[in-house]
């Protein structure tokens, strides 16, 4: 019998449901596939990992398999296609990966930026704090739920016995007090 209707045999019982078979047409073409791949792809990890996960999913899709007159070349194919995919995949990866790193060093900050950053966002903070202060407890309050607890306008109003058009008006005068007195102090 020649090596390729041995594989043909192994492939209609594979499409059977016979794991041997599988087994058997995995011995048969593994180092045919292997050297086959190192022609397009000189990691060998990847061949490898190519070749098995093509026979689980022929394993997986063998209720659905046609019959295939040369199974060689049905799985070089099936091979070949599978490597350039994961070789495109790992390309992309690559690249996003270079293009985030080269982005994160264009953003990287030096040692006395970052003390001037952590220095002014402490002084926003003291003036917004004295600014707040400033401020009546009704609209602290509404500022408070607003924008520290997330809620809306109807809830505010729901929460606090007013009306929808109090709670925002109360909340919009807050606001254009804050950035008056903000844009007051230097």
């Amino acid at each position: 019998m020649s090596y390729a209707e041995e594989n043909g045999i192994y492939w209609e019982q594979l499409r059977n449901g016979d794991k041997q078979a599988l087994f058997a047409l995995y011995n048969n073409t593994y180092f045919h596939l292997v050297r086959f791949g190192l022609k397009i792809c000189a990691n060998d990890e990847l061949v490898k990992d190519c070749i098995t996960q093509l026979f689980l999913q022929l394993w997986g899709k063998r209720d659905t398999l046609k019959p295939v007159t040369n199974v060689q070349s049905y799985l070089f194919t099936a091979f070949k296609r599978d490597l350039i995919d994961q070789l495109e995949y790992q390309s992309k990866i690559h690249t996003a990966v270079h293009r985030m790193t080269d982005k994160e060093g264009e953003n990287e900050l030096s040692y006395e930026e970052i003390i001037i950053r952590v220095q002014q966002d402490e002084e926003i903070k003291q003036r917004l704090h004295q600014a707040i202060k400033q401020l009546t407890p009704r609209q602290v309050e509404l500022i408070r739920l607003r924008f520290f607890e997330g809620m809306s306008y109807e809830q505010i109003a729901g929460r606090t016995s007013q009306s929808v058009k109090t709670a925002y008006n109360t909340v919009y005068d807050a606001i254009k007090t804050l950035r008056k007195l903000l844009k007051q102090t230097p």
